[in-house]
């Protein structure tokens, strides 16, 4: 059970969308007008996979979590030791990924991806969460989102290239930069990929990110979506964990109790130098039925 203001039974009973029902035609073609140069920017880091060499470790990631794999069931090579072309002078290659989106890569969090007690998001039982997948709030709920984004470039704002690893970004600091409006995606700027290449050991120390007072200012402006350039939303401390209680831990705020999908662990160093504030921010996780999350290339469209 939620024990606050929350949006369960809001949009429905059998609602597994959340706050992506405020994206209704009139919004998205409202939200379009925040385009005007044209310009396209990728909000994704790389994904970097492969079975024999470091690659996957020189892209940011949390410490212990299970990193892409590529593997190629055909390339060049296979030809160079006398494979067969497929028909006269046709070749192919062709090839698997294996992503494990948490913390390893730009990726969204379903509404099953975390809960207290016995229910997900809106009552639904989490028993239904399965080890094939969700059969409830599961990623394919999301289709697509394409909705007006705000940049809310914190440490611009401070002067800073990215926030120190104990930063907690307060409603007040969001409030000086930006007034969300409904159905908008909030996206937050920390610089703290910046880290990685300084040192990965630093990356690791922590994180900056949400307080709870800041993410329950966004849910009661009713955003879709929070996105962020850390790996939780809120804050991490030196062992990868979050010190808030369950009643202020981000994903139970956001997550669990106002159906507010998260995107995280983007790339926003080319958004924040264009200096805009809105923009048009398109996403669609891959339609993985009972997916916990999906990898995800936001686009900026300004």
């Amino acid at each position: 059970m939620v024990h606050e203001p929350n949006n369960w039974g809001r949009f429905g009973p059998d609602d597994q969308r959340g706050t992506l029902n405020l994206l209704t035609p009139a919004v998205v073609l409202d939200a379009l007008r925040a385009a005007t140069t044209g310009e396209v920017l990728s909000l994704a880091m790389p994904i970097r996979g492969a079975t024999s060499s470091p690659a996957p470790t020189t892209v940011p990631h949390l410490r212990g979590r299970p990193l892409p794999q590529h593997f190629m069931s055909v390339d060049g090579g296979d030809y160079a030791a006398g494979a067969r072309p497929i028909g006269e002078g046709l070749c192919v290659a062709d090839d698997a990924l294996v992503v494990t989106p948490h913390g390893t890569t730009t990726h969204m969090d379903a509404l099953c991806h975390m809960w207290s007690g016995d229910q997900v998001y809106n009552g639904h039982p989490a028993a239904r969460v399965r080890s094939y997948g969700a059969t409830r709030c599961g990623i394919e709920q999301v289709g697509g989102v394409v909705a007006r984004g705000v940049l809310f470039d914190v440490p611009r704002r401070l002067g800073l290239d990215h926030l120190p690893a104990g930063h907690r970004i307060s409603a007040d600091e969001l409030a000086e930069i930006a007034t969300p409006r409904p159905g908008d995606v909030a996206v937050i700027r920390t610089g703290w990929p910046l880290v990685w290449e300084r040192s990965k050991e630093e990356y690791w120390s922590g994180q900056p990110g949400l307080s709870a007072h800041a993410g329950r200012w966004l849910a009661e402006r009713d955003v879709s979506v929070v996105a962020c350039d850390n790996a939780a939303i809120g804050g991490l401390n030196a062992r990868g964990l979050a010190d808030e209680t369950l009643a202020d831990d981000l994903h139970l705020v956001l997550l669990h109790r106002h159906g507010i999908h998260l995107i995280e662990m983007l790339w926003l160093e080319e958004l924040g130098a264009a200096g805009r504030t809105e923009f048009v921010f398109v996403a669609a996780p891959l339609r993985i039925e009972g997916g916990t999350g999906s990898p995800v290339t936001p686009l900026a469209i300004l």
